[in-house]
């Protein structure tokens, strides 16, 4: 037996039987190399579109008033992805109906990247808990979330003169022992101030009467003039009579102590894992790609990282987060579900 016997068998095969074994085979080669040919085309306008986006004007949806902080928050993050991408970034501001109608804007808009809105904790988790029937978007399904922007943490005060506790533990033993003969006030029902101290006489097994109020200067003037004992308030109203003694700071509502008030400890510290803080994030219509959505997210996380940023914040009393896509998605989620809960049992009721 020869060498070649021995490494190709004993039937060798002439040249041409071998070309016609061959030809199938090349065949499905070729098939197969087209077929991935053929794929990475198909994805490759994708790729592209993400590489060089933008590449028109994006519009930015702002659904409050200009003036204010969110609306602070929208411009100067839109400056920044303008300055930084050199595609103009166009404030949009759209209010109206507690921030829903701008934000139906952003979920009905086409799901490309080139219109994104900021979204908040009214129009995105309370309004839509309290009053379900009557928005035309789902507050989670309806949106890709891209970053949590900034936070105002609530403080919890009491009319000095009229509430004797001084810390929170004694102020939860003195509702205890007055059931619904204290009052506090909110800026009206199924606003943040309004859940949020719902939240803690629920956690807490306490109770009092809810005084709803057109707006929070007027909740405020009645909390110092002793016709409400208490309120879950927002800092930049109540902190300024919190220093001139009238009223009496027992708690901020975020999970850490506030930049804006270093003395009063967080509410978390005696109820566990409370936290309510009114929020305002960047999102964009659900469906928009996900590698737009992260480039968004990735640029405005490390944007708000400068000194600059967290400056601008602070100077309007905000907080800020700058968090990923995925932990704002499932920040949103659960803020819905911890407010849908709120509102069956507190029992609130629309007007």
């Amino acid at each position: 037996m020869t060498l070649k016997s021995r490494l190709y068998g004993n039937e060798l095969k002439t040249t041409k039987e071998m070309m016609m074994t061959l030809k199938p085979r090349l065949f499905g080669a070729l098939v197969a190399v087209a077929a991935f040919t053929v794929s990475a085309v198909v994805a490759t306008p994708s790729l592209a579109q993400t590489s060089v986006y933008p590449s028109k004007p994006v519009r930015v949806i702002v659904p409050v008033p200009p003036g204010g902080a969110a609306d602070m928050m929208a411009r100067m993050v839109a400056a920044h992805l303008q300055a930084k991408w050199g595609q103009p970034f166009v404030v949009d501001n759209r209010p109206g109906a507690g921030s829903s109608l701008g934000m139906d804007v952003v979920a009905r808009a086409a799901p490309d990247g080139y219109t994104i809105g900021l979204g908040n904790i009214a129009a995105n988790a309370i309004n839509p808990a309290v009053r379900p029937s009557a928005f035309p978007y789902q507050p989670v399904k309806d949106f890709a979330a891209i970053s949590m922007v900034g936070a105002t943490p609530l403080i919890l005060v009491v009319n000095a003169e009229k509430v004797p506790s001084r810390t929170l533990p004694d102020f939860i033993k003195f509702l205890k022992a007055n059931p619904d003969k204290l009052s506090y006030g909110s800026s009206g029902v199924g606003s943040s101030l309004h859940l949020g101290m719902e939240l803690m006489l629920l956690r807490t097994g306490t109770k009092m009467i809810h005084i709803p109020y057109k707006g929070s200067a007027p909740m405020v003037a009645d909390l110092i003039g002793g016709q409400t004992e208490a309120s879950m308030d927002a800092a930049t109203t109540s902190m300024p009579h919190v220093q001139t003694g009238k009223l009496r700071a027992l708690g901020v509502s975020s999970k850490e102590r506030a930049f804006f008030a270093p003395d009063v400890p967080p509410i978390a510290d005696v109820i566990p894992g409370f936290n309510m803080q009114p929020w305002h994030g960047m999102m964009a219509p659900a469906g928009t790609p996900k590698a737009i959505v992260d480039k968004l997210s990735e640029e405005i996380q490390a944007f708000l990282r400068t000194p600059d940023a967290e400056a601008k914040l602070r100077a309007a009393g905000v907080v800020r987060i700058g968090s990923s896509a995925r932990d704002f998605a499932q920040a949103m989620e659960e803020e819905f579900e911890t407010y849908k809960k709120v509102v069956k049992d507190a029992g609130i009721k629309p007007e």
